[in-house]
């Protein structure tokens, strides 16, 4: 399972630090920054199945940072018969 994470982080040394922690302190997840997207993706991929999005989200605002996650989004496929 992969979660997506916008945060507040922008500084490389920071992200590295945190994937340090969160890989210290959550057994079985890979993370990783995208600081280059417009909202500093944090991806978490869980070895076990289950993220534990809360606990996550908890553990980074005790270290000062924000997290939240990015919602699965469905797009809405349109036909042309339907924009008629």
């Amino acid at each position: 399972m992969v979660e997506i994470f916008k945060t507040n982080i922008t500084d490389t040394d920071k992200a590295l630090a945190l994937i340090d922690q969160i890989h210290q302190s959550f057994r079985g997840y890979k993370a990783n920054f995208d600081l280059q997207d417009c909202d500093n993706i944090l991806r978490i991929q869980s070895s076990a199945g289950f993220i534990q999005c809360s606990a996550l989200i908890h553990f980074l605002k005790e270290l000062g940072c924000i997290a939240e996650i990015v919602p699965d989004e469905i797009p809405v496929l349109i036909n042309n018969m339907q924009k008629r």
